[in-house]
């Protein structure tokens, strides 16, 4: 385990640490009660050996007897309702925050993880901490009280039996420490083969129309059952190993009970009796109660170590490094006009693979620019670069002559509207994801915005109209229903920038003509980037950048490239002259 898991873990705990002394109190209450039930026993014991028995005196033990059960019963139901409440606000503080991370965290960072084990991260690991945590405050409090408690109890009774007791209790703590240090490596593993299974299933479920279109059913069951083996393996191990802990220890402990057992039926029927009957009854209910807890800790931390695995899971992802945030004096300017300048740019995704070198462009405000190329050679990544998702390795990137660095990440993404080839739509209303980027707009502006992006007709002919619920990614909705929705949206903001990325590539060739000319409109006097593999869309482009390698192999109008007969040319005839 890292320390520095448990530090954090401690971060957390210090925000509830009023309950915890609380609990605290508690917990002694309820072992001084737990503590006095012997003596109470031990006295009725020794009046019947002495044969001094009185209906009063059983009768007021009796009753002492029942008010300390019923104390103590009571007290732990607080103390559980308390144990809950401290476990449940710190997963509620670390979801929180893992939530908060990961909008702070680059698009580098979910690029490289998997959805469904970032997922397993949140939900899964941390449930799994929160059960080693409430099992933790529930016995850990209350073992090492009794502990200490009976210790004292036995040594005022008869120290020699204490003593005894207590030379025995290293090898308890041996035996559960060095289980519990093999254990936690079985844990992880453990942990980490959940993740790949639940970013495979998540997979799996999202890309089932996929999966049945290739009849990769099978494929997918084998590596599903080869997966799913191995947690089986790894959990079987972890949960082995661990169970361990508790058979080992009970064994130390039935040599306590037996020693304490002996040497106390020797000290009352010795030569010189030096212990009651009643005395004897006591130390062995202290003895039990004494070794209890160590097996009540050492379940404990068996479950903390898996618990700490899981913690340290998603305290890694709340240790990872963060966008770099805006500059103190970073620029927010009122009025954006367009000018975007990129100066000697270079890029790769990583560093032993070179995407982007040595890049120069400049576009005027109000020009259309598309990019062309065939696949890999860096058109998505310049509208990354563009949009701040990641930032260039070296040059620059200028909008209005001020570096894009140096403009705060809100004001640039805010006048730049972006229409991709994968359209996302959250869950709730259709008039919730048209004002997602003008959630003041008036419904004369949404249903303006939606004629305009030719999607009134299909969105009128839902049950509710505007207000119709979908759920994630569109419900229901056809692919290209969902593109015209985000075609919609970029109707409504109306920024002085956008970006097209195969913005009509879900819709019919009538309404693509449609949106087409809805775009030219749009288009007049905005910069526009538009991303194209079908070159027929773009040849109305003031300017077509022809990437290859990351690299402008060509510019020009269609007209003039298609006149030098060079790669634009070769890649126009194989759409169009075969």
């Amino acid at each position: 385990m890292k320390k520095g898991t448990f530090t954090r873990v401690l971060t957390y705990i210090k925000n509830s640490i009023g309950l915890l002394l609380v609990t605290l109190i508690l917990a002694l209450a309820i072992v001084a009660m737990t503590l006095y039930l012997p003596i109470l026993i031990g006295d009725a014991i020794d009046l019947c050996v002495e044969g001094n028995v009185k209906i009063d005196t059983i009768v007021d033990i009796l009753i002492k007897c029942g008010i300390t059960v019923a104390l103590t019963a009571i007290l732990q139901w607080i103390m559980s309702i308390l144990n809950n409440n401290i476990t449940f606000r710190i997963v509620r503080d670390i979801r929180r925050d893992a939530i908060r991370k990961i909008q702070r965290l680059p698009l580098s960072y979910i690029d490289s993880h998997q959805t469904g084990e970032t997922v397993n991260r949140v939900i899964s690991d941390v449930d799994q901490f929160s059960d080693g945590l409430l099992m933790g405050f529930t016995q850990f409090f209350t073992g090492i009280i009794t502990i200490i408690g009976t210790l004292a109890f036995l040594i005022v009774i008869d120290w020699r039996i204490a003593l005894f007791v207590f030379a025995l209790t290293p090898l308890s703590l041996f035996v559960a420490k060095f289980i519990a240090q093999h254990t936690h490596d079985f844990f992880l593993v453990q942990s980490k083969t959940k993740a790949e299974q639940t970013a495979f299933i998540n997979e799996t479920v999202s890309e089932q129309k996929v999966s049945i279109a290739f009849s990769h059913g099978d494929e997918n069951l084998e590596k599903f059952d080869e997966i799913n083996d191995r947690l089986a393996k790894c959990s079987l191990k972890a949960t082995f190993y661990s169970s361990l802990t508790n058979p080992s220890t009970r064994v130390v402990n039935n040599l306590v009970y037996f020693g304490v057992a002996l040497l106390g039926g020797f000290f009352c029927i010795g030569i010189n009796p030096s212990m009651t009957v009643g005395n004897l009854a006591v130390c062995l209910r202290y003895a039990n109660q004494y070794t209890k807890p160590f097996n009540e800790i050492s379940g404990v931390i068996t479950e903390l170590q898996n618990a700490l695995a899981c913690a340290s899971r998603i305290f890694e992802m709340l240790d990872a490094k963060e966008i770099e945030p805006d500059k103190d004096d970073a620029a927010d300017p009122e009025e954006i006009n367009g000018n975007v300048t990129f100066e000697n740019v270079h890029f790769s995704y990583t560093p032993e693979k070179k995407l982007i070198e040595n890049f120069n462009f400049a576009a005027k405000h109000g020009q259309r620019i598309a990019i062309v190329g065939p696949t890999g050679c860096g058109k998505t990544t310049l509208i990354n670069l563009l949009m701040r998702f990641y930032n260039p390795t070296d040059g620059k990137i200028m909008i209005d002559g001020i570096c894009t660095r140096d403009l705060k990440r809100v004001t640039l993404r805010k006048n730049f509207g972006m229409v991709l080839q994968d359209t996302w739509l959250r869950e709730g209303t259709i008039r919730d994801n048209i004002t997602m980027g003008k959630p003041d707009a008036t419904d004369e502006e949404v249903v303006a915005a939606a004629k305009a992006a030719h999607a009134h007709s299909f969105i009128k002919n839902l049950p509710n109209g505007y207000d119709t619920y979908i759920g994630e990614d569109g419900g229901a909705l056809s692919a290209g229903q969902k593109q015209l929705l985000c075609i919609t949206r970029i109707m409504l903001c109306l920024p002085p920038m956008l970006i097209l990325d195969e913005a009509t590539s879900s819709i019919d060739t009538r309404t693509e003509m449609r949106i087409q000319n809805a775009f030219a409109t749009l288009m007049k006097g905005r910069t526009s980037f538009i991303v194209a593999h079908r070159l027929s869309t773009i040849r109305e482009a003031d300017v077509i950048l022809v990437m290859r390698d990351g690299n402008i192999v060509e510019q020009g109008t269609h007209d003039e490239l298609l006149a030098k007969g060079g790669f634009y040319s070769e890649l126009w005839n194989a759409q169009f002259v075969n």
